[in-house]
């Protein structure tokens, strides 16, 4: 398989998720994409712009209804319609829908409408592209998720179980995120898996919207509950007479320190009263907890898949997809926003990642504090081309500066010194020509 300067390039992104109610319609990486595509209309090669799902958050609109929520993405972003105009007379655009812009499959309109700004919609769920010898098979993934897949395609009443998660939380947090101490619950929706929400919203009370003098009070209490617990079992033991706790001693020697030390030894036993309580009470509701959820998981009451394992439904697809049609070497998905790349049965699945913040979570050292979920981003697009060796995959970094330190509070920078992520996108891959078989080396990533 040599390419040659006819053969098409394809450069991939996914995820924008741009639009929605109130402060959703913030698109903090629109700087960026509008570079991006000027860069991609001066290139010279045969290239083409592959969108594979959500490049739009229509289902974050929830006052209005269908084709209308175009005309509040051209007021919203004349730039960034215009430029797709411009990039469009040179480079080829293709967008595909995704779950939470599935209206564009819906209605014949939409494709007339982004057609003036040449754009083709693609209704629908997947299609293929030829690159050399060999093909790619693009999808964005929903289908492979319980709670987003479309089971009537192309249906603009089809309404899956994270249609009502969007409409009924996410776009009602692009209402009320302006009201918090700082504008940060709109990101909700870079919230991934969906699961981690709960934490991250006691988390971002906890550091962001709790009353400081509040918090400052509870950090050293949670920061010594470990601490705290281990006295109260050894202060028990002390009381039945298993063992002897050095009390005395203790107390003798934070003196030493006056009136730091009186402070420490009175925080101390507080933390140990505390601790012994919650202990008390919390063993038997923790045991009383666990009987309960295996009777519930024994009986399958509540048994909704609601997590998605993030990549064994796309490895189950991609098997599927490559016994059926030999010919493709690449899989390439989106939808959960994590970029991948992995070899598979000497082919490629490849995972586009994301234009969204990310967040990473920082559990605590020691203690019970919430854990941190610190942003990052992690732009980028996939460049998939016919080279000499074979069908070659890799990530292109689209440079973004690091959010605002303001987006985290000094507790969180703290707690997160020498631990913030460091992301990295997958290195490049090949599937060799001729062979069925993929030479791929892939970073690990921390969440």
């Amino acid at each position: 398989m040599a390419g040659d300067a006819d053969d098409p390039i394809y450069y991939v992104i996914s995820d924008l998720h741009i639009g929605g109610d109130e402060q959703l319609e913030d698109v903090e990486f629109l700087d960026e994409l509008l570079e991006f595509l000027e860069r991609l209309e001066a290139t010279d090669e045969n290239a083409e712009l592959i969108v594979n799902g959500d490049a739009f958050g229509l289902w974050e609109f929830t006052e209005i209804e269908g084709p209308a929520k175009f005309d509040v993405l051209i007021e919203t972003y004349p730039e960034l319609f215009e430029r797709l105009r411009k990039t469009g007379e040179s480079v080829p655009i293709t967008l595909l829908p995704g779950n939470h812009d599935h209206e564009l499959a819906a209605h014949e309109e939409y494709v007339e409408r982004f057609a003036e700004y040449n754009v083709h919609v693609v209704q629908e769920q997947s299609f293929t592209r030829p690159v050399g010898d060999r093909t790619i098979h693009f999808e964005h993934g929903h289908q492979r998720d319980p709670n987003n897949r479309i089971e009537d395609w192309g249906n603009p009443y089809a309404t899956p179980l994270g249609y009502y998660y969007n409409t009924h939380v996410v776009s009602r947090a692009g209402h009320m995120s302006e009201r918090g101490r700082y504008n940060w619950l709109k990101d909700v929706q870079a919230v991934t898996p969906t699961e981690r929400m709960p934490v991250w919203l006691l988390s971002k009370y906890f550091y962001r919207e709790m009353n400081p003098l509040l918090r400052y009070a509870l950090v050293p209490f949670l920061l010594l509950f470990n601490i705290s617990a281990l006295l109260a079992v050894l202060a028990g033991l002390d009381l039945v007479g298993v063992w002897s706790m050095p009390a005395e001693q203790t107390e003798a020697f934070l003196a030493q320190f006056g009136a730091a030390g009186a402070a420490a030894w009175f925080l101390l036993v507080i933390n140990v009263a505390v601790a012994g309580l919650l202990l008390l009470v919390g063993i038997p509701i923790q045991l009383l907890r666990r009987d309960v959820r295996k009777t519930i998981d024994r009986f399958g009451v509540f048994e909704t898949e609601l997590t998605v394992e993030p990549n064994k439904p796309y490895e189950a697809a991609a098997t599927e997809v490559f016994e059926e049609r030999p010919e493709t070497a690449v899989f390439c998905y989106g939808h959960t926003h994590r970029p991948t790349l992995r070899e598979l049965e000497g082919r490629l699945l490849v995972n586009t990642g994301t234009w969204l913040k990310r967040l990473h979570r920082r559990d605590g050292i020691i203690g019970l504090l919430p854990p941190v979920f610190y942003p990052s981003y992690q732009l980028c697009a996939v460049r998939i081309a016919a080279e000499p060796e074979g069908v070659a995959v890799e990530y292109e970094e689209v440079e973004k500066p690091s959010p605002s330190p303001e987006e985290l509070t000094l507790t969180e920078r703290l707690l997160t010194l020498g631990r913030a992520p460091d992301p990295e996108l997958p290195d490049g891959a090949v599937v060799e020509d001729g062979r069925e078989t993929a030479s791929v080396s892939t970073p690990e990533t921390a969440d």
